[in-house]
């Protein structure tokens, strides 16, 4: 990691591994902040600030004159800035946690609400690579999503074929391009569940769902992929975790929230 990153996120980083890998079962209270203070030769305050970025994760809880204890986790956590890098390194899917089922795959068109957020015609003929996730233990359906690409990167490859690719989607997509993804922009909203998308979650009609569309280009501003993807809006955690920018930059656009 680098040395740049504050300690109490370091720290924060480790703890949430302790929760995940069950060092730290659930409702069962973790070391003492002097304990873990000593553990890992940092100030108390410090120690503090890691577990608040826990507890805003809703992995940890504190319990007032008893401690503070290990969640079981019942959110999906995106970290949209770390999930390539990550993938390079280990050549897995990007939800490697997650069992993968491939519902359709082959060519169709492009829908409307895509092409939009990619600048396309309607319509344009793509292969598209539509998939359900779940929870390998509950059995669980846990993201319902697609995959739009290119005709010139994708047609006559086995990203026609109905099968689960054996590493991530973009690094088959890098492989058969021969461009490596450069930019990526994520547009969420949050909306009603359509009826497919509750009978699959199993989230009551009209419940919401976080939905995100990613376009993801080249270096030399090439289309590569378009993906789309929505989770329950109870069960999904999004973290956007970034450096604040020290000299004055013309934004692209300006925020508005």
């Amino acid at each position: 990691m680098s040395p740049g990153v504050p300690k109490y996120h370091r720290i924060a980083n480790e703890l949430r591994k302790r929760v995940h890998d069950g060092t730290y079962p659930p409702d069962e209270a973790i070391p003492a902040e002097t304990a873990l203070a000593q553990e890992f030769r940092v100030s108390v305050p410090t120690i503090r600030q890691a577990v608040s970025v826990l507890r805003a994760e809703s992995l940890l809880e504190s319990r007032h004159g008893r401690g503070t204890f290990a969640l079981a986790s019942s959110r999906l956590h995106r970290k949209s800035r770390h999930r390539y890098g990550r993938a390079r390194s280990d050549n897995k899917l990007l939800t490697s946690h997650l069992r993968h089922e491939i519902v359709f795959a082959g060519r169709g068109p492009l829908p409307d609400h895509i092409a939009d957020y990619a600048g396309l015609a309607p319509g344009a003929e793509v292969v598209i690579r539509r998939r359900n996730l779940y929870d390998k233990e509950t059995g669980r359906a846990e993201e319902v999503g697609a995959s739009y690409i290119p005709m010139g990167i994708a047609a006559g490859t086995f990203l026609e074929e109905p099968d689960v690719v054996p590493k991530a989607l973009f690094l088959c997509v890098e492989d058969l391009s021969g461009k490596r993804y450069a930019h990526a922009r994520d547009y969420w909203l949050s909306r009603p569940a359509t009826e497919e998308e509750s009978e699959i979650l199993s989230v009551p009609h009209p419940n919401h769902v976080m939905h995100v569309t990613h376009v993801a280009r080249a270096e030399d501003g090439s289309l590569l992929e378009i993906s789309e993807s929505s989770w329950p809006a109870n069960r999904v955690l999004i973290i956007d975790e970034y450096d604040i920018e020290q000299v004055a930059q013309e934004p692209e656009g300006y925020s508005e929230v």
